[in-house]
C-alpha cells in the first residue's frame, strides 16, 4: 500500500488543491523486528524492497527509526530496525479502517 493511498485531497482558500497532512502512528517494538547494521550505505526504498517486497513501504522503516527527513539513505555502520511484516500488516489495517 502506498503511503499516501488514504490521504484526504483539500482546497485552500484560492480553491487550489493539496493532499492533507497523513501522519501515521508510531511504530512499535515487536519481539518479531529484524535488527541490522548497514555495511554500506543503504536505501529506504531498497531495505523495504528487501524485507517486505514493496519498495512503497520505505517510510515505515523511516518511521521506526527516525529517519528518512530529505534523504532516503542510511550511511554506513548504521543500526536499523525492520518492523515485523506482521507489525507493519496490523498498522496498515488500522490506519485504513480509520479514515
Amino acid at each position: 500500500m502506498a503511503r499516501y493511498s488514504t490521504t484526504s485531497i483539500r482546497k485552500d482558500n484560492n480553491g487550489k488543491r493539496r493532499k492533507s497532512t497523513t501522519i501515521f502512528p508510531n511504530i512499535p517494538k515487536s519481539t518479531e523486528d529484524i535488527f541490522i547494521r548497514t555495511t554500506t550505505p543503504e536505501r529506504l526504498d531498497k531495505l523495504a524492497d528487501k524485507f517486505y517486497n514493496d519498495v512503497s513501504l520505505w517510510w515505515v522503516i523511516a518511521a521506526a527509526n527516525g529517519v528518512g527527513k530529505g534523504t532516503f539513505i542510511i550511511p554506513k555502520d548504521t543500526s536499523i530496525r525492520i518492523p515485523s511484516q506482521n507489525e507493519v500488516t496490523d498498522i496498515l489495517i488500522k490506519t485504513n479502517n480509520t479514515r
